[in-house]
């Protein structure tokens, strides 16, 4: 236990926040973890593997690509975590290579035996009937071998050029005179890589190309003896760049950054274990690797392609299908009318026959929830009616990724035709899109869009869309606030949320954003949207410290956010502060967090958990509880200092009483997920939560049931019913005085301030008391346990310590707090678990 004051505590020590890269590591932990749980379908499994595939090869592009450029460059300075570039690259590769051999165990282990259980047969090449392997040399040496060029390493030849990701074969041949040849034969990426095998069952067989091409070598390399081979993929470094202030052009900085990043440093070589020391010598000297930088695997090195696998039609193998659902707002609009009006519309024509999805907008503020809601029905249908509607003026949009066939690009480029004003931004640095955004571009100048692209030290992060249309009481705006990206493919799979609104303080202030980025500056005053880099930092910061000054005067405070990262040490002090001042803070981090939680004196009200499921959690939500008068907020900005210091992001206030419900119930839904959630520990290590005897609450589970219970009941307009019998109400939605907590005052009958009683027991009679410890009750059996020995009270007992000091403590009348601690001052300190309760006990009187 520590005897610091709060201001002794320093907030700068770099034991306070966890590393960004190894809390990432955690995360992909976190995904490799559903494939490695059996509890899952196997076809989903068989999803994960590939797609921690994906996202380790991302990790090491981006991540380790740019600490190896800061050591390459003698960088030194630490980071807020204290480490140096070199000590993350050297943890970084320490921490993955475990997960990759983790990885490959479970294929090799369950993954493939259970596959083969289910008639779905990987096989060893050597595992094929004789006239199997017949049709496969058939196969090879029609479809595959003209697409083959063997690169070979000699005096007459230069050591290949490998591509980025590519899966290659490293071929060792002898002639007749004894030499040696080392030859580089890449494996196609257009023809399959899961080669399908004729059988006369019902069982379906593959073999992998890469074994095809290495069991038929003698037709690619005759008259020389085949010595050994090895199959091996490289990793390149993504974070290629130039500066801004001094290209002349950035489509054509961009392309130059496209190119290089082809010919960027390797930064990991995947080889096959048993691979000969010959070849893998010769890729480490040729490569100029560090032997650290090598990964010697057992099994494939690539799971991307297994992900085909889950397009069989093995219902009983995979999850239950899902289909987006309309929204019910938008479901009774017939086609015609969705949108495209013969004349200007009037407020007095809602509810009309024939009301367009502007009069459904204008009536009421519209929540959608992707993927539960289908992105093709309410954002599609928004941008599509807005491009032929003859009322509709203009057509403002913010587009960072998008999809290569994108219906949004096609509805622009319909406004335009049909005579509207029609601004795009698209956001050529979008890492990954660059090529995509490009030709989208292109496309769109060739219409005669106004297009902007990129703006000089920032990137273009918001999800907006802005129709301004003329009305018969004049120009209204229309807007469209995200989470996501308009991108018809990941609106399927991401979970994001959109607020389409006809207020007219968020149109002007969308207003402003987009002629920034067609003009000279960014305005500086906003009226409602928190826009970074300007506003939102400044805007956050005040908002969690209002939440510190409420509990410093015993007021009810909380916090409650739903992000992807948490990353700025800025941000993590805030809420550091605000938790010595008593706020509760719940956290759901899908992925980085530097904040440490649990931590004695200075997070002791802080919880993190971390959803990860078929879906990946992308969307933003902010809570602040503000003494009963709570603040809520969605948009495109996570807690990092990227988001806020260095991208054009936009968050919105959300005022509607039923999408707050709607907000209220995704988050609270979040913390009472007892399969897919993880709870972090002060050492940033995450335990997954299980429901043990009891029955499962999973959050993406009950959307999906909410979504479809909502589209198909008559007379339903909010997206998602908002309430379940899993799932305590315990953050605010309207302004109640009801639920506020009278901390300054009266004591009771029994002596006891606050209404409560002492000891454990609730007063009887008292309605309002016995349903404030009900609902910490609920809270408390959702928090997490302190073992004795890992910041637990001295004697392990947090009961027993209660017990001792019947006086020093009481139930709270308080819808977040099970517990009130009396302080020697005459003031209290309110905690949610007995475990800080007793910790605080201790510390104020375990002398006496």
């Amino acid at each position: 236990m520590t005897d610091e004051s709060p201001a002794d505590i320093d907030l700068t020590d770099p034991q306070y926040y966890l590393n960004r890269e190894l809390s990432e590591l955690e995360f992909q932990s976190r995904v490799l973890n559903e494939a490695l749980d059996d509890r899952n379908p196997l076809l989903e499994r068989v999803r994960f593997l590939s797609i921690f595939t994906k996202n380790l090869d991302e990790f090491f592009m981006k991540r380790v690509g740019g600490l190896k450029q800061q050591i390459d460059a003698g960088v030194t300075e630490q980071t807020t975590d204290g480490r140096t570039p070199l000590e993350q690259w050297e943890e970084a590769i320490d921490k993955a290579r475990p997960m990759l051999e983790r990885q490959a165990a479970c294929y090799r282990e369950e993954i493939r035996p259970a596959l083969a259980e289910e008639g779905i047969r990987i096989c060893d090449y050597d595992e094929l009937m004789p006239d199997q392997r017949a049709e496969m040399r058939d196969y090879f040496e029609l479809s595959v071998l003209p697409t083959l060029t063997p690169l070979s390493f000699d005096p007459a030849h230069p050591f290949p050029f490998i591509s980025n990701l590519s899966l290659s074969l490293a071929v060792v041949t002898r002639d007749d005179d004894g030499d040696q040849t080392f030859t580089r034969v890449k494996i196609p990426q257009n023809r399959p890589r899961l080669v399908e095998v004729d059988t006369d069952g019902d069982e379906v067989r593959y073999v992998l190309l890469e074994e095809v091409i290495r069991a038929n070598l003698d037709l690619l390399f005759p008259n020389v003896e085949v010595v050994d081979t090895a199959v091996f993929k490289l990793t390149r470094n993504a974070e290629v760049r130039r500066n801004e202030e001094v290209a002349e052009d950035l489509i054509d900085m961009i392309e130059e950054v496209l190119e290089q990043r082809r010919f960027a440093t390797v930064v990991r070589l995947e080889i096959e274990a048993d691979a000969p020391e010959a070849a893998r010598d010769l890729l480490v000297e040729q490569l100029d690797l560090d032997d650290r930088e090598v990964f010697e695997l057992h099994g494939p090195l690539d799971y991307r392609e297994l992900m085909d696998l889950t397009d069989l039609d093995r219902p009983d193998l995979s999850l239950e299908s899902w289909t987006p659902q309309p929204h019910p707002r938008f479901s009774d609009l017939d086609a015609t009318d969705a949108g495209i009006g013969s004349g200007p519309s009037s407020p007095e024509a809602a509810g009309d026959d024939g009301d367009t999805i502007f009069d459904e907008i204008r009536r009421k503020d519209v929540l959608l929830h992707h993927p539960y809601h289908s992105f093709g029905d309410t954002v599609q249908q928004f941008l599509d009616a807005a491009a032929n509607d003859p009322n509709v003026l203009a057509i403002k949009a913010a587009i960072y990724r998008t999809a290569s066939d994108s219906k949004v690009i096609e509805a622009l480029i319909d406004a335009a035709d049909n005579g509207k004003q029609v601004a795009a931004m698209v956001e050529l640095k979008a890492r990954f899109d660059e090529q995509n955004n490009l030709e989208w571009v292109r496309r769109l100048e060739e219409e005669g869009i106004h297009v902007a692209y990129g703006t000089i030290g920032l990137k273009t992060h918001t999800k907006t869309a802005l129709v301004v249309r003329e009305e018969e009481d004049g120009v209204r705006l229309y807007s469209h606030v995200a989470t996501g990206n308009y991108h018809s493919g990941t609106a399927k799979g991401y979970v994001d949320l959109g607020l389409l609104t006809a207020d007219r303080d968020i149109g002007q202030d969308l207003v402003k954003v987009f002629n920034f980025f067609t003009g000279p500056s960014l305005d500086e005053e906003f009226r409602k949207l928190l826009i970074a880099p300007v506003t939102m930092r400044n805007e956050f910061t005040k908002c969690i410290r209002r939440e510190a000054e409420h509990a410093r005067a015993g007021r009810d405070a909380r916090i409650v956010a739903k992000m992807n990262a948490l990353e700025d040490p800025g941000i993590v002090e805030e809420l550091y502060e605000a938790s010595m001042a008593g706020v509760a803070i719940d956290l759901l981090v899908r992925d980085i967090c530097r904040l440490r939680p649990g931590l004695e004196g200075v997070s002791e009200t802080v919880t993190v958990r971390s959803v990860v499921d078929r879906f990946l959690e992308h969307s933003r939500i902010f809570y602040f509880e503000n003494a009963g008068d709570p603040d809520y907020y969605i948009g495109s900005a996570d807690w990092m200092t990227r988001n806020l210091d260095k991208r054009v992001e936009a968050i919105a206030p959300v005022e509607d009483p039923d999408i707050r419900e709607q907000l209220r119930f995704v988050l609270e839904l979040g913390f009472a997920d007892n399969r897919k959630a993880w709870e972090m520990s002060p050492d940033g290590t995450y335990d997954q939560r299980n429901p043990g005897d009891g029955h499962e609450i999973s959050m993406q589970k009950i959307l999906m049931d909410q979504t479809l219970a909502a589209s198909n009941t008559p007379g339903v307009h909010r997206g998602i019913s908002a309430s379940h019998p899993d799932v305590p109400e315990t953050l605010l939605v309207e302004s109640d005085p009801s639920v506020m907590t009278p901390r300054d005052g009266a004591a009771t009958a029994d002596g006891d301030e606050d209404g409560g009683s002492v000891g454990v027991g609730v007063g009887v009679g008292d309605e309002s008391d016995a349903d404030a410890a009900t609902d910490a009750a609920t809270e408390s059996a959702t928090e997490p346990t302190v073992e004795a020995g890992a910041g637990a009270p001295k004697n392990g007992d947090p009961q027993r310590v209660l017990d001792d000091f019947p006086e020093k403590w009481y139930v709270p009348s308080s819808r977040h707090y099970e517990y009130a601690v009396r302080t020697p001052d005459g003031d209290r300190d309110y905690r949610k678990t007995a475990e800080a309760a007793a910790r605080l006990v201790e510390k104020y009187y375990g002398e006496e």
